[in-house]
């Protein structure tokens, strides 16, 4: 697969101005909120608000919402988001971001529909429970269940792509190294938008030492992920991922904002995976905050960087599809 190539450039005043509001706005509210259900239910309105206004969907989206039970494993939820004609032989895997929390299909649906309209592939959108309720590792649990689902029934693990944000960027790594320590084919690709990888958020309150958060503060996040590895130890395997020399996961993009503490966490995961011999690309936008893909009305980079990060998922397909002897180009529906 031909590697990205991406040149950074400052960032737009629309971008800029949306941080300076965030930081004075968005930040001491989320700062100030309290550990508790009443907290986290404030923060869901707040940032469900925020991802319709700003989210943009693609146009002739489709949804078709799947809730059923699985034969001793419990239940699958979420939903398929199809923008236009979709190939019937592949599809996208969406992990959305929470901090384990707050989100859900719906506030990603936006964003799942652009990379569904950019790559031509459905995604099922995972809706993985949520904490307070439901504590490690059950949104790891769902996300494996949702894999295997769709493995079994609808494509092969080799024509499924990983998308995830945030947190849903710790579950697909979660994800893929649980499948490859079981022996088990790989997804062809992964694309990881701020993802968490440490949760102590030692790496995060190290750049926030030297820059802030525009949206929200390092003990702030991480009470927000303490009611989801509340009982867990700190450094257990699945939270810290720690990945060994030889242990190559799927070829891999990352793009974060540079305003966001979590760059910290996508240079690490970044510098963990070439040398462990995964193929990965960092892509660091200036001055972008967490997740700025999520908002396109308000941050002009959002367009390109989606973009990228679906002709990313494109390519890897095509890959896969020649190196096991398929057809690159799949059937609509």
């Amino acid at each position: 697969m031909t590697p990205t190539t991406f040149t950074p450039r400052p960032p737009s005043l629309r971008s800029t101005a949306t941080a300076v509001a965030t930081r004075l706005t968005l930040r001491p509210v989320a700062n100030a909120l309290p550990p508790s259900m009443l907290g986290v239910a404030i923060s869901r309105q707040i940032v469900a608000g925020s991802m319709t206004a700003f989210g943009a969907p693609a146009r002739r989206t489709r949804i078709e919402k799947i809730d059923r039970p699985v034969p001793g494993s419990g239940r699958l939820r979420g939903e398929w988001v199809r923008a236009g004609e979709t190939r019937t032989d592949a599809a996208l895997l969406y992990l959305h971001g929470s901090g384990y929390a707050l989100c859900s299909t719906r506030t990603h649906r936006p964003l799942a529909s652009q990379l569904s309209a950019l790559t031509g592939l459905p995604v099922y959108s995972v809706d993985y429970r949520l904490a307070p309720r439901h504590r490690f590792p059950a949104a790891a649990d769902d996300a494996r269940r949702a894999f295997d689902w769709l493995t079994s029934e609808h494509c092969a693990p080799e024509q499924v792509v990983l998308a995830g944000d945030s947190a849903g960027g710790h579950l697909a790594i979660d994800l893929s190294l649980e499948l490859l320590r079981a022996g088990l084919p790989l997804p062809a690709a992964q694309l990881l938008m701020s993802p968490l990888v440490d949760c102590t958020f030692g790496l995060a309150r190290a750049r926030e030492a030297e820059r802030s958060d525009p949206m929200i503060s390092a003990d702030a996040a991480q009470r927000l992920l303490e009611h989801y590895t509340v009982g867990t130890p700190p450094d257990h395997a699945r939270l810290l991922h720690r990945i060994e020399p030889g242990e190559v996961l799927p070829p891999t993009l990352i793009q974060a904002g540079g305003a966001e503490m979590l760059a910290a966490d996508a240079e690490h995961l970044h510098q963990t995976l070439t040398a462990t011999g995964t193929d990965s690309t960092l892509e660091v936008w200036p001055g972008q905050m967490h997740v700025f893909q999520a908002m396109p009305r308000l941050v002009p980079e959002a367009v390109p960087a989606v973009r990228r990060g679906a002709r990313f998922l494109s390519d890897a397909l095509a890959a896969a599809g020649r190196a096991s002897g398929g057809a690159s180009v799949g059937r609509s529906a």
